[in-house]
């Protein structure tokens, strides 16, 4: 019952290799430093800067013709009493302070979102108006 173990099979078990194993360490490393380079690199938003001065807390306005104020209502736009499209303000505001220069105050009223007085605050920034003011509703006690 001794049987012969055949000599191909012992040479065929002799002559296979062990795998090598590759690490995927090398390869994470590499791809973690891709992507903060790129995070680094990359600049998401526009990052622009609106210069506003703080209102100064006095009794009141010290002549209002001698200001122009704008009104950001939640239906719409007011300069001074007048209804303005936002495309129209910069063009309205710079005919008034074609002859005086005065500053501009920007007064949002409540239910307003923040970007629309941002856009109007940007809209008149581009459009050459400096002293821009942002002001708020008295508080009501």
């Amino acid at each position: 019952m001794n049987e012969a173990v055949p000599t191909t099979s012992l040479r065929l078990s002799s002559r296979r290799r062990k795998r090598a194993l590759i690490s995927l360490t090398p390869l994470i490393d590499v791809v973690f430093i891709l992507l903060v380079f790129l995070m680094l690199a990359s600049s998401f938003l526009d990052w622009r800067a609106i210069a506003l001065d703080a209102p100064v807390k006095t009794g009141a306005v010290a002549s209002s013709q001698h200001v122009v104020v704008v009104e950001i209502r939640p239906e719409g736009l007011l300069l001074e009493t007048e209804p303005v499209s936002i495309e129209t303000l910069a063009l309205r505001v710079d005919e008034r302070l074609a002859t005086t220069p005065m500053p501009v105050f920007i007064k949002p009223t409540a239910g307003v979102p923040l970007q629309r007085t941002v856009e109007v605050l940007d809209r008149l920034t581009v459009a050459g108006v400096s002293d821009l003011t942002l002001i708020r509703e008295p508080e009501t006690d």
